[in-house]
């Protein structure tokens, strides 16, 4: 059902175009009568009315709506756990290798299931083989650069400044083809990236605030951030941007090939140059890749399958606005984890907790922006075409 689900998402003529799955302003909403054409045709599959099948696939979404915004939440969370003393015990990279391992022994067991070992060879086809390759090399180095960040960020700072990701999509659609911003739009993202600097201010003052008054060392500031780690997230949601952009435009092409063949496709070249990374970054075979690694890191793996299974997948199922709805809630189901979980030390601050409110808002304003920015478009479009 998934696999039949991502077929007709990626599908120019049963779909939407969709330019970047990152960004709401690609993807247009399905009308009324689309959604209404949608569930009678359910119903009349499946002797349902067309309220109760419009009912369904509604809770069907923010089902998945839900998972996709706590599989969000949870990940850098879960990584950060792995970290001892603010420093990673084992390799970081193993886990993410791990996984590509994984999910390529997965992903092949699933095509000799399903097509057998005529479908298995189409897997090694040259022509989708070397463009998945190239996409999967530059995805092991956002694999590697979140890493990098999450070892001097903290869970909900890594979530907050991935939300510069519209920023950063918008200015390269600029670049790369021309599309540009509403007015109203370019204010609503610099107000964004405002709010996402007043957070990192107000995280690091009440950081060493906090610091001062439990120890009386003014010379450290005590919190989590580091400037390298804001560094490497930005750089992180650089390369994610642009593997989004390189995705979708590539899976649509090749739209024919089931997601678990091109998992393959993408993995081999993934696993490879995380490899090249590990051997870079440390002695693996001094140690060994499994040097350190305790129950908390096991689930960093297990959190880093789900993510990319589910990534393909639910993104694959979600419009874009769904999904940037769902990663701007993470931001929010974050902080609310760390301060009532009792795994965690972090505590109710007002302050933290309105630049987060802020960060929020400022994403779900932008992502109503295009729906009243297009209106706009087409109410001056009718009004310049009809006669005076």
């Amino acid at each position: 059902w998934l696999d039949a689900r991502a077929s007709r998402r990626f599908n120019p003529a049963a779909s939407p175009d969709v330019t970047d799955s990152t960004m709401a302003s690609s993807a247009p909403l399905r009308t009324d009568a689309e959604a209404g054409r949608g569930a009678l045709s359910v119903a009349d599959k499946g002797g349902e009315s067309p309220k109760s099948a419009a009912t369904s696939a509604m809770v069907v979404q923010f089902c998945l709506l839900g998972f996709f915004t706590m599989t969000r939440a949870i990940h850098p969370l879960i990584i950060s756990k792995t970290k001892v003393g603010g420093k990673y015990p084992h390799e970081p990279i193993t886990v993410p290798l791990m996984e590509c391992v994984v999910t390529l022994v997965a992903a092949q067991v699933i095509c000799l299931v399903n097509g057998g070992i005529q479908e298995w060879k189409k897997i090694w086809d040259p022509k989708p083989m070397m463009v998945f390759s190239i996409i999967g090399f530059v995805y092991a180095f956002g694999d590697y650069l979140e890493l990098k960040s999450l070892g001097g960020l903290s869970g909900p700072m890594y979530q907050v400044l991935s939300q510069s990701k519209l920023i950063v999509t918008a200015c390269m659609l600029l670049g790369i083809k021309g599309q540009k911003q509403n007015m109203l739009q370019w204010c609503l993202l610099v107000l964004l990236m405002l709010a996402l600097c007043c957070h990192s201010i107000m995280t690091d003052l009440l950081a060493a605030h906090n610091h001062l008054k439990a120890t009386g060392d003014a010379s450290t500031s005590g919190g989590e951030n580091t400037l390298m780690g804001m560094l490497m997230a930005v750089l992180k949601v650089i390369v994610s941007c642009l593997c989004a952009v390189m995705s979708d435009k590539y899976m649509k092409d090749f739209k024919a090939e089931p997601i678990y063949m091109q998992l393959v496709q993408f993995k081999v070249s993934w696993v490879m140059t995380l490899i090249v990374l590990m051997f870079i970054e440390s002695n693996p075979m001094r140690d060994g890749v499994f040097h350190e690694w305790k129950p908390v890191t096991v689930a960093a793996l297990v959190s880093f399958t789900v993510k990319g299974w589910s990534t393909m997948y639910l993104l694959a199922i979600l419009d874009s606005l769904l999904k940037n709805i769902g990663e701007a809630c993470s931001v929010l189901a974050i902080y609310f984890i760390v301060v009532f979980h009792a795994s965690f030390d972090d505590e109710y601050e007002n302050e933290t907790f309105i630049t987060v409110l802020v960060v929020f808002l400022c994403v779900c304003a932008y992502l109503a922006s295009k729906d009243v920015v297009t209106k706009a478009e087409k109410w001056d479009k009718m009004r310049m075409a009809s006669p005076a």
